[in-house]
């Protein structure tokens, strides 16, 4: 019997027709293991996943397949958005293994959740050198029965390597030179087209927020070259919708031309939010157009009537991955004057033959950024387009609600209203950040997923990290949401409380977990560790509080993640960044009764790598009081740790003086 009819989890409800008897993850689904004496089936996926479809409809649909499944095995579905944790221990058990790792993660368990084989995708018949998913099923099943001994040293080996693996290294005395690890960063960068060298190319936030640091006092250096670069490569790609705006998963190329279609909630924010780093440090109209066109998309495709921001968008329609991007000429010339079908043509690469099987992905690599003359002539042009796509069967949408990624983009919404001068953008992070809080919060703890009503509880470190550092990100916005620091707060105190350990922050509350092993690392995934988000909370909440309990505790994980970081650097982005941050942001706290000029100028500032203490703040601890007292009609002081500047009274020397500082 197929128990995903009641599931939360689109991806999960993707499955509720299979013939597989599936079981959500959870203690019944093990009992009935050890009472059978099967062993697991565990399937991990999300709704967005070409991969995770193919083997869907190859073999979960298979009558014959499903038979042999649910004959050998207790199988469970999970989606490894609504259980990271889950995800993150046996993706981990599956690297133990010399796999690379991917979606759809196929691991076999013992009835006491202990991993002992698994892959990744496996056909239906033998292919791509696989053996077929038939023959595995058999393979493992007998040697479950008669070799059980083997088994269980395999799940032993696995175990003792994951509790390694998420061990936090005892280092003394931690040495991390962030500027050397830039540098090395900056060398491995693609030159032409950006990113990593080689193929394929993710965007990683996490490193490119440390090249932006590095490089920001510098914009010569190889560090900033590197961060434009990446932008610049990425903008150009098909991994920007050039027609509806956002940006896709990654690409499977070194250009960025091809990407993996599907569109993440996450990769927008901490790619919105380098964009709105780029501009206010750069002033180029093509960062802001970037960022316009993930607004524009987060508003027609991702905003829920309640005002959260759905997960993700498909990569198929129609069973194909991408029909729904992709375009050949003949349909500009159907849709189009043959002057019209030209300039889209030459402008996005689309012409006949297409420079992907068959069809083209929009995309300006090789061609000069577009000037905003250009760009006014082909947005008309581009609007049409996109009513024509519209017309087309869409990609599926994953609807539920996660706290943590909508925490993410609030933040960065709230980050380029200041840069953009959008306040719009400001009232639109306000009403996501407003569901969250009425919602998914219970006397202080947040859930983690939302959908139609249902609320997933408890929730993930993650969750609290995000939501905190949104609620601290709208402040600095000048939001008139009220208690906002105080909400931070409360997100940061039901975190330390339940979600750390010595080693830092465990996924899931410590009380809660039903894994073999915590899961507690503090490395970058897709996203930044909650470590890192954390450790970034409490340095904006003492500069915004003065409370010395914060930094105590952000130097506490930092000295931690840190440990891991010397390990494996390129790993721990948010970590050397956290560390970055520490060492030199600047906080800028204004005061006085008519601040407004001042606050315009320092809402511009490079939000990422500055702290802005906006009027009616409590009066931070490093400005000397009586000048504090005393700014008259506005004053701003200017801080790197406790040291600050005398007060300035003029807007136009705000940005000077903040450029002084990062330069030493």
């Amino acid at each position: 019997m197929n128990r995903l009819a009641n599931a939360t989890s689109p991806y999960l409800l993707q499955h509720k027709d299979n013939p597989v008897a599936w079981w959500e993850w959870g203690n019944e689904a093990f009992a009935e293991a050890a009472r059978t004496g099967k062993p697991v089936l565990l399937s991990i996926g999300y709704a967005a996943c070409h991969w995770c479809h193919v083997m869907a409809h190859e073999s979960f649909e298979n009558d014959s397949i499903a038979a042999l499944m649910n004959e050998l095995f207790i199988c469970i579905k999970v989606d490894r958005e609504e259980r990271p944790d889950v995800d993150q221990v046996y993706m981990a058990a599956l690297h133990t293994l010399g796999e690379q790792g991917g979606w759809p993660l196929t691991m076999f368990l013992t009835d006491q959740r202990q991993a002992f084989w698994g892959g990744t995708y496996f056909p239906p018949v033998p292919r791509y050198g696989k053996a077929s998913f038939p023959q595995i099923l058999q393979e493992i099943a007998r040697l479950y029965r008669e070799e059980r001994n083997r088994i269980d040293e395999n799940a032993g080996a696995i175990r003792d390597a994951l509790i390694q693996n998420f061990a936090v290294p005892v280092v003394p005395e931690t040495t991390i030179d962030p500027g050397r690890i830039a540098a090395t960063l900056a060398a491995a960068t693609d030159t032409e087209f950006g990113g990593l060298q080689g193929a394929p190319k993710f965007p990683n936030a996490p490193l490119l927020a440390v090249l932006l640091r590095d490089g920001i006092a510098d914009q010569q250096s190889p560090s900033w070259q590197a961060f434009l670069t990446t932008l610049d490569g990425m903008i150009a790609g098909g991994i920007h919708d050039h027609i509806g705006g956002g940006f896709s998963r990654y690409a499977v190329d070194e250009q960025w031309l091809v990407p993996h279609f599907e569109k993440m909630l996450y990769d927008n924010a901490q790619i919105l939010e380098l964009l709105a780093e780029a501009y206010a440090l750069t002033g180029a109209d093509h960062y802001r157009r970037a960022a316009e066109g993930i607004v524009v998309w987060l508003e027609r495709e991702m905003l829920m009537p309640e005002g959260g921001f759905a997960s993700s968008l498909d990569a198929d329609s129609e069973g194909e991955e991408g029909k729904f991007y992709v375009w050949t000429r003949a349909e500009l010339d159907t849709h189009f004057t043959t002057s019209e079908a030209n300039l889209l043509s030459d402008a996005y690469d689309i012409h006949p033959g297409g420079n992907w099987e068959g069809h083209a992905i929009p995309n300006r690599i090789g061609k000069p950024t577009l000037s905003d003359e250009e760009d006014t002539a082909l947005a008309p042009l581009r609007d049409r387009l996109l009513r024509v796509r519209m017309k087309r069967i869409p990609p599926g949408r994953d609807d539920k609600v996660l706290a943590d990624w909508n925490g993410m983009m609030i933040a960065a919404l709230a980050r380029a209203s200041r840069v953009f001068a959008r306040p719009d953008w400001l009232t639109l992070a306000e009403r996501a950040f407003d569901f969250i809080a009425r919602t998914m919060d219970r006397d202080g703890q947040l859930g983690h997923s939302w959908r139609e009503g249902r609320l997933l509880f408890p929730g993930f470190a993650s969750d609290h990290a995000a939501m905190a550092l949104a609620a601290l990100s709208l402040h600095e916005a000048g939001s008139c949401q009220e208690n906002l620091i105080h909400k931070s707060i409360q997100w940061v105190n039901t975190c330390c409380a339940h979600y750390r350990t010595a080693d830092g922050l465990l996924a899931l509350a410590q009380a809660g977990t039903d894994l073999p092993v915590p899961a507690s690392s503090t490395r970058d995934d897709a996203i930044q560790n909650p470590n890192g988000i954390m450790i970034e909370v409490l340095i904006r909440l003492h500069a915004l509080t003065g409370d010395p309990t914060h930094l105590d505790r952000a130097d506490e994980l930092l000295a931690r993640g840190l440990a891991a970081a010397s390990q494996a650097p390129l790993g721990h982005g948010s970590i050397v960044s956290g560390l970055m941050m520490r060492a030199s942001a600047v906080t800028i706290a204004i005061a006085g009764t008519n601040p407004t000029p001042l606050m315009m100028v320092a809402r511009e500032i490079s939000p990422m790598t500055t702290i802005l203490v906006p009027p009616g703040t409590t009066q931070p601890g490093p400005v000397d009081q009586a000048q504090w007292n005393e700014a008259g009609e506005g004053a701003a002081f200017l801080c790197v740790g406790s040291r600050c500047t005398l007060p300035l009274h003029e807007a136009a020397h705000l940005k000077a003086e903040w450029q002084t500082l990062i330069a030493t």
